[in-house]
Formats: C-alpha cells, sequence, structure tokens
C-alpha cells in the first residue's frame, strides 16, 4: 500500500474509536484537531503572502509574482487537515480530554 499523506484511505471504524470506545467522540475530536490544523495553515499562508500584498493590481505585477504562486502552490499540495488530523490520532498522537461535567443541584 502506497503511504501518501494526501490520499483517504478507508480506515476501520474500531480503529478510530479504539481510544474513546466511541465512534461519535472520535469524530469530533477529529473534527476539532482538523480545525486546528486548517487555522494554523491559514495563519502560515496569509504571513507568508503577506509581503505581496498591495492596492494595485495590474497585469506586469500578477506575472513578476512567481515567488507567491509557488507558496500558494505549496500549500495546496499538503495533506488536507481532516487527513492529518485522522493519522495523528489513529498515531495516538493527539491529546484530548472532556470537560469536567457541570455539577447538578439536588431537587431542582
Amino acid at each position: 500500500m502506497i503511504n501518501d499523506p494526501n490520499s483517504a484511505i478507508t480506515r476501520d471504524l474500531r480503529q478510530v474509536e479504539a481510544e474513546t470506545e466511541n465512534v461519535y467522540l472520535s469524530t469530533v475530536i477529529l473534527s476539532r484537531r482538523a480545525d486546528q490544523i486548517a487555522e494554523k495553515q491559514k495563519e502560515e499562508l496569509r504571513g507568508r503572502l503577506e509581503p505581496f500584498v498591495n492596492d494595485i493590481d495590474n497585469l506586469e505585477e500578477i506575472q513578476e509574482n512567481r515567488e507567491q504562486i509557488e507558496i500558494s502552490l505549496m500549500y495546496e499540495r499538503q495533506p488536507k487537515p481532516t487527513l492529518q488530523a485522522t493519522q495523528e490520532f489513529v498515531d495516538q498522537k493527539t491529546y484530548w480530554r472532556l470537560p469536567d461535567a457541570p455539577a447538578t443541584e439536588a431537587g431542582a
């Protein structure tokens, strides 16, 4: 099997739910981790493309920004955040915890 980080692979749900014993909880954890990864990638991309931001767009400037295009393509080739989050979770590299349950009042 080719281990391409950009390819989605079929997962055994028992493997995904092994740590939490609940497939829905595992899905929530994966979703939140994927959101964190996506946000981090967006911030990195914004930071790297910030020097290219200018108010005037003309054809010459667009053609001259080869570096900007290369940076954008590099981020497009990165693995999708959901694939990264799933692999991290299966490899047990994701820290997660359940928040403390709120105390209930007797007789309320």
